[in-house]
């Protein structure tokens, strides 16, 4: 059997529940979500989901997610409470001679609107009495924070399923074809026909690609992450490597490894993490630990996110990029501007997939 559709979205994390909400909100039938689990069982169920403009470079990333940071506020309006905090971002450094590093960053973004402070140690010590007073300074950005990872899919999958998207998941796709200007998708329940496909598988970007002959340079860095139980809050700022979830745990790693597809939890990176997490807050040597779990970050071989139409196949679209969850708002925006209006708000250019050619 086939059923078909205006627009069929691969993909049914952050960035492709994003996308398929926004659509939604102009064109209110014919949308659907595939996915080959079930949204947040993959990336986006596995991350410290922070919002996070702070230390990114080039300064014109660091713009790009600036402006999906300030979507956020009006999200959480649109769609219910994600548990967004703008609590601020601080990057410390504990080395005299990291200073001037920072702050030619600081002096990048101040050319594109980006306020970035570099604190003395007094300064640092002042906002969060509980770093380790060793530190030698800071960066600090006011618009960084964090969200409730599951709570901002839930409340993407809640607006998109009252404007009309439909779901179907546990429900991988096998192959996709080209016939006669629309795509056949077929997967393990049935075969779709739509007019618009949107490639927004994250991690398995590369095998989407693979179906239609197309090469996405996507690949996996594992992040491992350890978790206290619940304490008083204390941590007032989103730290870079740690921060304090509204129920008082502190989520802890940033870690990087080339492991595929694996999710394990090694006992190396487990303690790097640890002595990570004391370094920068000596007071949760004391903490618990009561779980640790790790999640693949989908990476662009370049490290920006691939956005936009695929060249040379009509009506075909790709969005696969880390720092899904400080992108999502705006990924979901552009790629619906692209789509219903032929151009977006901001140029996505450089974005495009055609760099790898």
């Amino acid at each position: 059997m086939e059923s078909s559709y205006e627009t069929v979205v691969i993909g049914g994390g952050v960035v492709g529940n994003s996308i398929a909400y926004h659509l939604s909100e102009r064109y209110q039938e014919g949308i659907l979500v595939l996915d080959k689990k079930y949204p947040m069982t993959g990336t986006s169920g596995s991350t410290q989901a922070w919002v996070w403009v702070h230390n990114k470079t080039p300064s014109w990333y660091a713009e790009f997610s600036m402006y999906s940071a300030e979507l956020y506020p009006y999200l959480s309006k649109k769609i219910g409470d994600v548990e967004y905090k703008r609590t601020g971002g601080l990057s410390p450094f504990f080395a005299e001679k990291d200073r001037e590093k920072a702050k030619q960053l600081a002096d990048s973004y101040r050319k594109i609107g980006i306020k970035i402070k570099v604190l003395s140690r007094e300064e640092v010590l002042e906002k969060e009495p509980s770093i380790n007073p060793n530190v030698a300074g800071a960066t600090y950005s006011s618009i960084d924070g964090n969200v409730n990872p599951f709570r901002l899919i839930d409340m993407y999958m809640r607006a998109a399923k009252k404007n009309g998207v439909q779901y179907s998941t546990y429900n991988k796709v096998t192959s996709i074809e080209k016939q006669n200007g629309t795509f056949m998708v077929t997967s393990d329940k049935k075969t779709y026909v739509c007019k618009n496909l949107i490639l927004a598988g994250g991690t398995w970007s590369r095998e989407l690609g693979n179906l239609l002959g197309i090469d996405i340079p996507v690949n996996q860095l594992r992040g491992q992450i350890i978790v206290t139980e619940p304490l008083k809050p204390f941590l007032n700022y989103t730290i870079s490597g740690l921060r304090q979830a509204i129920n008082g745990e502190v989520l802890i790693g940033y870690s990087m490894e080339k492991a595929g597809f694996d999710r394990s939890t090694t006992l190396d990176v487990i303690q790097e993490t640890a002595n990570m997490a004391v370094h920068y807050v000596p007071s949760l040597r004391k903490a618990k630990i009561v779980r640790a779990f790790s999640g693949i970050r989908a990476m662009p071989e370049d490290g920006f996110p691939i956005l936009g139409k695929v060249p040379g196949h009509e009506n075909l679209y790709v969005a696969a990029t880390h720092s899904g969850v400080t992108l999502s708002p705006l990924i979901g925006t552009l790629l619906t501007e692209l789509i219903l209006d032929g151009e977006t708000s901001v140029p996505i250019d450089r974005y495009s997939l055609s760099r790898f050619a």
